[in-house]
């Protein structure tokens, strides 16, 4: 029972001293004169102002609140070390049931590091999830906080105030781990493809040690060197970087005898590679309407240069005249073919016939820069097919097929074989979908016969364009010389832009153009695999995880020749996928995440903030049969100690909600009205003695 005396005047206070205050300067002043019945007056007068001031006597009913406790898990991945993990679950099990016996205390239990979203899984961020909890909790109600955890929190207050009630944590782990880890001090965002880029490293050890320890270098997967490092000491070493597009490189430590766990072992950073100025040779055989539709295409190309040469003169006018008097700029043919031709990145041969320009062993140099890695692509028109065509040539042995002789003059529309539909160079042409395709006509085709390669474009039932490779470089074939039709219009044009820039860049070997790839990324928690194919069914992937745990993921097809598909991981790290003989690599959440950069369990890390609040940090112990053994828990008075030796204290809370409220009035009714005739009445009677 909560008894307590509230007044509720019947007069508003202003009329009660109004009135009151003339009757009580009288009584005051009988008092004063000593009159006989001065002391009857002034109980009159009390009666009389009580009564007006109608006092009440309330009874509430309360209902006390309980206190809030905030149980907050570590399940970051750094818990998945060891026992550390079912260390947490039999703790918070037992503090579960611990609390339960307290009917004042309200708990709320909040796992963090929980969340699918890989920004939200690099760091421990304990302090965010217990805000979150008591957000709604007053502070004269929060009983305090519990953590389990290894200790390694990263988002620590730097002041304890802000922080009701007391802070109890927990740490798994054993005293005394040992940890040694590796990490990219210096690792540029960028590189030249071919030329070598500076990158610096340290690898740290937990228990100070020193010496040094070998360090495998790999990049997209493949086995690069080994190093030596000095534990402790910042290492330089320089890489030349491999392929344009994003690369991979990793560096990796054997683990110690008796380290943690080798999950910080390896370093990963993501070298994007940019390519310089791609080296075109363009040789004209002759002036005609597609010259131009080449050369303006690579010039406007700011990621080429271009060296374009035309030879003026016709087979058929044969003068008397000597070839280097009729050069404008003498054809440096020696120094293009002989000195620098693998200073190129790609050949173009533009209705190009054989003539005494080029001595004949060139065209064996040529060949010989195919088959070394070089691209050749032969843009041929009627001269192909005549009695001076390059096939004639020692250029033979690096084309995909040879000429029957015979040109095809009649009107066709191009079209995409099935092959077509599949490779990356024209898959999805604007226009292609349509029948026949939305693109103009085209007037001659050079026959050939038993083509190698891929014949990715038809026209009139023929072959029109051939990729092919030989040895480590690459050769295309396009077998009309009418593609400047689209650059002029003619009928609604076509996409030239789009086509002859992929057949270029095809040949100069852009990873996006390979017919056969692999590749992922990781997306938040998920991993996104895209397969590349010029196969029907390219069956399914096999995905390692950081932790060595194999994973078979489907590919669905999305469309010609491309296979995609997602798994949602819990795991920060790379990645290796495979497929059939490729294989990629993808690094899921940030690269070297904090998460993982300190793992060895730790009491030093919260220490500070937990005294600030009259809490601590201890290690879960075990006992002799293997339980956890969790400190006991005490309810404790705003102001009491709340950390003992083998306890934790909670505080109570005294607020409580009001249920209902009994009122009593103490003058009012007959008692009140007798009380006041009583009085009155006792002054009259002592008045008339």
């Amino acid at each position: 029972m909560n008894w307590s005396l509230s007044f509720e005047p019947l007069l508003s206070w202003f009329w009660i001293v109004a009135l009151m205050t003339p009757v009580a300067l009288l009584v005051l002043l009988s008092l004063i004169l000593r009159m006989r019945g001065a002391a009857l007056r002034v109980a009159a007068l009390a009666a009389l102002g009580i009564a007006l001031v109608n006092p009440v006597l309330l009874d509430e009913e309360r209902e006390p609140l309980q206190s809030v406790v905030a149980l907050v898990v570590d399940r970051s991945q750094s818990q998945d070390i060891g026992d550390r993990m079912a260390t947490t679950d039999a703790a918070v099990e037992e503090l579960r049931a611990r609390l339960a016996r307290f009917s004042q205390f309200e708990v709320r239990v909040v796992e963090a590091a929980s969340a699918e979203a890989a920004d939200e899984r690099t760091q421990t961020r304990l302090f965010r999830e217990l805000d979150s909890a008591l957000r709604d909790v007053p502070p004269s109600r929060v009983a305090g906080a519990i953590m389990v955890t290894d200790g390694q929190v990263h988002d620590v207050p730097t002041d304890a105030q802000n922080l009701h009630g007391p802070l109890h944590v927990l740490v798994t782990g054993e005293e005394g781990e040992f940890d040694r880890r590796i990490r990219f001090e210096k690792a540029p965002r960028f590189g030249i493809v071919g030329k070598p880029v500076e990158m610096t490293y340290r690898v740290i050890s937990t228990d100070g040690q020193s010496g040094t320890v070998p360090v495998e270098v790999r990049i997209n997967g493949k086995f690069v060197v080994n190093r030596q490092a000095v534990i402790g000491e910042p290492m330089t070493m320089s890489i030349v970087v491999p392929n344009a597009g994003k690369n991979i490189v990793e560096l990796t430590i054997p683990k110690a005898e008796g380290e943690l766990t080798d999950s910080n072992n390896r370093a990963v950073a993501v070298l994007d590679g940019i390519r310089e100025n791609l080296r075109v040779l363009l040789v004209s055989g002759e002036p005609h309407a597609g010259e131009r539709t080449w050369r303006n295409l690579l010039k406007s190309d700011a990621s080429v240069d271009l060296v374009h040469f035309t030879i003026l003169r016709p087979p058929e006018k044969q003068d008397g005249t000597p070839i280097h008097e009729l050069s404008l700029i003498a054809f440096p043919t020696r120094e293009l073919f002989v000195e620098r031709v693998n200073d190129f990145d790609l050949i173009i041969f533009d209705r190009y016939q054989h003539r005494d320009v080029l001595p004949i062993l060139y065209y064996d140099y040529i060949a010989e820069y195919v088959e070394n890695g070089g691209a050749l692509l032969i843009a041929a028109g009627p001269e192909y097919a005549g009695n001076q065509s390059i096939a004639r040539t020692p250029l033979i042995s690096a084309l995909p097929a040879l000429p029957t002789g015979s040109v095809i003059e009649e009107g066709f529309h191009p079209r995409l074989t099935k092959a077509g539909k599949r490779h990356p160079v024209t898959r999805g042409l604007e226009g292609s979908d349509s029948e026949p395709p939305q693109w103009s006509r085209w007037f001659r085709l050079v026959d050939i016969d038993q083509p190698e390669g891929h014949v990715v474009m038809e026209g009139a039932d023929r072959p029109l364009m051939v990729l092919d490779r030989k040895g480590d470089g690459r050769v295309g074939m396009l077998l009309s010389d009418q593609g400047w039709l689209w650059a002029r219009g003619f009928e609604g044009g076509g996409p030239h832009v789009s086509l002859y820039r992929r057949i270029a860049h095809w040949l100069m070997k852009e990873p996006e153009l390979e017919e056969e790839r692999l590749t992922a990324s990781g997306r938040g928690m998920t991993l996104d695999i895209v397969r590349q194919t010029m196969s029907d069914d390219p069956g399914r992937a096999a995905v390692l995880s950081p932790s060595g745990k194999r994973i078979d993921v489907n590919l669905s097809s999305v469309g010609p020749g491309q296979f995609t598909g997602s798994l949602e991981v819990d795991e920060i790290g790379l990645y290796q996928i495979a497929n059939g003989d490729l294989t990629a690599l993808a690094h899921v959440g940030p690269v070297n995440a904090p998460e993982f950069q300190d793992t060895v369990s730790t009491t030093e890390v919260l220490q500070p903030t937990a005294n600030a609040t009259g809490g601590g940090t201890r290690r879960l112990a075990k006992t002799l049969t293997g339980n956890v053994s969790v400190p006991g828990i005490v309810p404790v008075r705003e102001g009491a100690v709340t950390s003992g030796r083998d306890w934790i204290g909670l505080r109570t809370t005294s607020d409580s909600v009001l249920k209902s409220v009994s009122r009593v009035p103490l003058f009012a009714g007959f008692f009140g009205l007798a009380a006041l005739l009583l009085a009155f009445g006792a002054m009259w009677y002592r008045e008339g003695r």
